[in-house]
């Protein structure tokens, strides 16, 4: 309730240890604007400790050395007041969620959608240009061109590196280079919704690399998840009406090598400041270089000369556009799914990306005109579900 402090004599002493050392006062002190409240007698029965006390008069509340004696009036408080600063804190924190919510929001629809573009320009070029090493390289060049533009013209700041940054980068540059290799191989051969019914079953690699390699134990509900995701990705398998051994391995090997991608990044970036956008940068570069020789060796100028005539003369101009678009759009679609890593859970992004890949499977089924079977839809409904069930059992 509301107390007063007034000079008069008193049993009660003030330490010398509580005066201040300038003998005088503010004339006048702010208090909360508490309503004032008749005064009640103050006696043990009524009296609460659990209830604040807040004083009401500062009148006569002055020091003395020749007068140290105070008597102090205490009188119950019925309820207090919550502080206007407190409601505006909780209105500054939620408008801050409401924006954060909206940027994560932001971010995935972007991803999704670069991510969809890029498998379709991707897919139009590997029909008329059957050449995934060429493919992949143009990718990762265009990204790091974009990057190296950016750093220059201040548009983006520089990541600050050193030695031991480029060796941590290194296995995971070629662990995401055969990745890279192997999806595009893959979609070369087969459909692009085959290609990622396969990949769906990714989460099955990463449970048993680190089961048997790292050690690692997962609780029951991880291993069950998994049932549902290789008996979805093997329906969807015997059931493809275009089946490619080549197509099925290049997916297969795409999982593992991104399963040992994520590993060795998770230990690379361990105390590392370098920002998600500015990581896939330096990334695509490494891999640029790791990937050059071996595209040069696999397929050669020779190829790429002949298979670029033929697609011009198939396609036209438009050719050019769709060969530039995939490798912009596949940088994009990268870079801002690194950029979102950095806002959100693990257990969002996984859900994140669940859900991409089922916008990737329906949209380049309705674009390409694939022909789909029921059981077919029926092993790629249960290997996308089990996807999710095995991202919530693993958080």
């Amino acid at each position: 309730m509301i107390s007063s402090i007034k000079n008069t004599p008193s049993p009660c002493f003030a330490s010398p240890d509580f005066l201040p050392k300038k003998r005088f006062l503010p004339t006048r002190l702010n208090f909360s604007p508490l309503t004032i409240i008749q005064n009640s007698t103050f006696n043990n029965s009524s009296f609460s400790a659990d209830k604040p006390l807040h004083i009401s008069s500062t009148d006569n509340f002055t020091f003395s050395p020749k007068q140290l004696k105070t008597q102090c009036n205490a009188y119950e408080a019925d309820r207090s007041r919550p502080l206007d600063l407190n409601i505006e804190v909780l209105e500054e924190q939620t408008r801050f969620e409401a924006s954060h919510k909206i940027k994560i929001g932001i971010y995935f629809a972007a991803w999704w959608a670069l991510n969809v573009v890029f498998n379709i320009y991707n897919k139009k070029v590997l029909n008329a240009f059957p050449y995934p090493w060429l493919t992949s390289t143009l990718s990762l060049a265009c990204g790091s061109l974009m990057m190296l533009i950016s750093w220059a013209t201040r548009i983006a700041d520089a990541p600050k590196t050193d030695l031991d940054f480029w060796k941590t980068l290194f296995p995971v540059a070629v662990a995401h280079t055969i990745g890279h290799v192997a999806a595009t191989v893959s979609m070369s051969k087969v459909a692009v919704s085959f290609t990622h019914i396969i990949k769906s079953g990714e989460p099955a690699f990463s449970v048993l690399v680190s089961r048997f390699l790292l050690g690692e134990a997962f609780p029951l509900a991880v291993y069950a998840s998994l049932l549902p995701i290789i008996g979805g990705c093997a329906l969807a398998a015997v059931t493809e009406l275009n089946f490619n051994l080549t197509g099925f391995m290049g997916a297969m090997i795409s999982n593992l090598a991104f399963v040992f991608r994520n590993i060795f990044s998770k230990k690379g970036m361990k105390g590392n400041s370098v920002s998600g956008m500015n990581y896939y940068a330096c990334l695509s570069m490494m891999s640029l270089l790791i990937l050059t020789p071996f595209a040069l060796a696999v397929e050669g100028p020779h190829m790429w000369a002949v298979g670029w005539q033929t697609a011009l003369a198939q396609i036209g101009p438009n050719f050019v556009w769709w060969v530039a678009a995939q490798s912009i759009f596949y940088h994009l679609y990268n870079q801002v799914s690194y950029m979102s890593l950095d806002q959100i859970s693990p257990l969002t992004f996984s859900i994140g990306n669940t859900m991409k890949r089922i916008s990737v499977i329906v949209s380049s089924i309705i674009i390409f005109h694939t022909p789909v079977r029921p059981i077919n839809a029926l092993g790629a409904a249960i290997a996308i579900l089990g996807t999710f069930l095995y991202s919530q059992a693993k958080m």
